[in-house]
């Protein structure tokens, strides 16, 4: 393969002219097993470039501990691509947003109180270099001038819209040149002033992000860039969802259209997504405007491609127009993957949460209620609790600052639930001999975009009790990453919440499936020990998705850590068909 250049206006590769058709697939949202399914189907619509982000939290889960297997196989995915005779666009951040907890970084950033993320901050740029001395050497073979796939690196991502350091965007191109990379750096930015004026830099190659108003998008990237090629990294053909919401949708047609606005253009696209996946485990992120929403589990965002990977009517209509416009739409489009519907499964084993605690959980003593992060914990549960002497009654119980769900007890029995942006407070009648005040808290996904990154879980500030703050804990931390340890019991009239349910089903022929939870409120689910993801029934998810690859031929062991209130059947169901909502 020969280098991407840019000259009169247009993309070249060699001598030959090219219009850059991308659609992102997130790596690290879909199993590896599928990884040749969905590159294929790309393909098939008439595409000829793949792209990615890179999840540095999920790369680097502790400070100098690296990972890049399984789902975190980057370079697996990169090579698949170039074996599909794909292009390979990859934003490494270290940001990405994505709708991905803290946006791509990780949450040990935060463990230090006085750290600023994205911008030339020392500390936080010493985090940055040590993942790209390990990150950038992989890619570095990988690019078009060494051989390989990959054709353009992103700086950063949507800077524009969060800062304007200059010095720290060109920290990172420098950064990126010094360790070798050499083909075209870009950055991608709403189409308006102030975000072009804040994310880019003169010498690297600006892009613009949007899902409609198109010649208005590029009439703006031309006054600040007028002699290069036209290109949307991000065309937003569908929108992402938060709980509570409702699903949402685009008309195929109107994505149709807007396609073919870009095509006349002589515009390059890269579709946002083209495939979302699933935020498995408690890796979504959330959004903070004038409340904090968190990101469903499902990352379906209306693609192209559904989250089960399944061909859309979108998938058709976009495909109709790259045939019309003479792109190459006769490749192979692979045969659907067998969706199985498994019946009931009942969960017959139970352990309470306060059973669970001794085994799941490391135990530290604070004076002060303190976040997860200072825990050197990322993701999941923490537990306070302390002493409060009596009797006091009908008193005020507040957190602050609670991130983002406490569920309280006062010996182990249920009192209310404190939820961010929503009820401040509950109610507490301590009695003479006094109370073991338990406060359970449930990170549900660090804000990914905007001014409040710096989102610490747990609680942040302290707890009053009638406006006494409360001392001396001890924290539990439960990450939920292991769930070997757990002893469950034979008890059908076991109903005690929050508690750990599990159920077991045989498998013949293994095929997708997805777990719908009747009368199941709030929790998370696990199939074999991997982390399924969050469920509420808010919606409007009703079901999650379960890869076939996550089953086992035989038995399988699924297990539902439930917060808030058990069915009487206590079974789940596995259907063959999906409910986003």
């Amino acid at each position: 393969m020969k280098n991407l250049v840019m000259r009169d206006k247009h993309f070249y590769i060699g001598d030959e002219k090219i219009t850059i058709l991308a659609g992102a697939i997130h790596y690290f949202r879909v199993v590896p097993e599928y990884w040749e399914d969905r590159l294929r189907k790309l393909k098939a619509c008439g595409l000829n470039t793949v792209e990615t982000y890179v999840a540095w939290n999920m790369h680097e889960p502790r400070p100098g501990e690296f990972n890049f297997s399984g789902l975190a196989d980057l370079v697996r995915f990169i090579k698949l691509a170039e074996e599909l005779d794909l292009y390979v666009i990859v934003r490494p951040g270290p940001y990405i947003c994505s709708e991905w907890d803290l946006g791509g970084l990780p949450a040990w950033l935060l463990k230090d109180p006085a750290m600023r993320l994205r911008c030339y901050y020392e500390p936080y740029l010493e985090a940055v270099d040590r993942f790209f001395d390990h990150l950038i050497p992989k890619l570095v073979p990988l690019q078009t001038t060494r051989g390989g796939p990959i054709i353009m690196i992103q700086v950063e991502n949507e800077y524009g819209s969060y800062g304007n350091d200059r010095q720290y965007l060109a920290y990172l191109r420098d950064g990126l040149l010094r360790r070798g990379i050499d083909v075209p750096l870009f950055t991608s930015d709403g189409g308006t002033d102030w975000m072009l004026q804040g994310g880019t830099l003169p010498d690297v190659f600006k892009t613009v992000n949007f899902g409609s108003r198109t010649e208005e998008n590029f009439r703006k990237l031309l006054e600040y860039q007028p002699n290069q090629p036209l290109m949307c990294m991000e065309f937003w053909n569908g929108w992402f969802d938060h709980w509570g919401e409702k699903h949402h949708t685009r008309d195929p047609q109107d994505v149709a259209n807007t396609v073919q606005e870009m095509l006349d253009l002589d515009a390059s696209i890269n579709f946002y997504m083209f495939h979302g996946g699933t935020n498995f485990g408690f890796y979504n992120g959330a959004n903070h405007g004038d409340k904090y929403e968190p990101t469903i589990t499902s990352y379906d965002d209306d693609a192209l491609i559904s989250e089960c990977g399944t061909l859309t009517p979108k998938y058709h209509a976009v495909r109709e127009v790259f045939q019309r416009a003479g792109y190459n739409t006769n490749h192979p489009i692979p045969e659907p993957i067998q969706k199985v519907a498994y019946g009931e499964v009942p969960l017959t084993e139970a352990v309470s949460l306060f059973q669970a605690v001794p085994q799941l959980a490391n135990q530290y003593f604070s004076v002060y209620p303190q976040p997860m992060e200072m825990f050197d914990q990322n993701f999941g549960f923490i537990l306070y609790r302390t002493q409060v002497s009596g009797p006091r009654l009908n008193q005020k119980l507040e957190i602050l600052d609670v991130r983002d769900r406490a569920y309280v007890f006062l010996n182990q029995e249920y009192q209310g639930t404190i939820m961010r942006s929503e009820q401040s407070s509950v109610q507490l009648n301590i009695p003479k001999e006094g109370a073991t005040l338990d406060i359970l808290v449930e990170n549900m996904g660090r804000i990914n975009y905007g001014p409040h990154l710096h989102d610490g879980k747990g609680i942040t500030h302290g707890v009053l009790l009638q406006n006494q703050f409360l001392y001396h804990w001890e924290v539990f931390t439960l990450p939920l990453d292991n769930l070997q340890k757990l002893k469950f019991e034979q008890k059908s009239d076991d109903q005690k919440v929050p508690g750990f349910y599990q159920g077991t089903f045989d498998v013949e022929v293994r095929g997708d499936t997805f777990v719908r939870l009747p009368g199941w409120v709030k929790g998370v689910c696990f199939i074999n020990g991997f982390n399924l993801g969050r469920y509420w029934e808010k919606g409007p998810q009703q079901t999650l998705y379960l890869p076939a690859p996550l089953l086992r031929d035989g038995k399988n062991e699924l297990v539902i850590f439930e917060l808030e209130q058990v069915p009487t059947a206590r079974t789940i169901i596995l259907t063959d068909q999906p409910d986003l909502g």
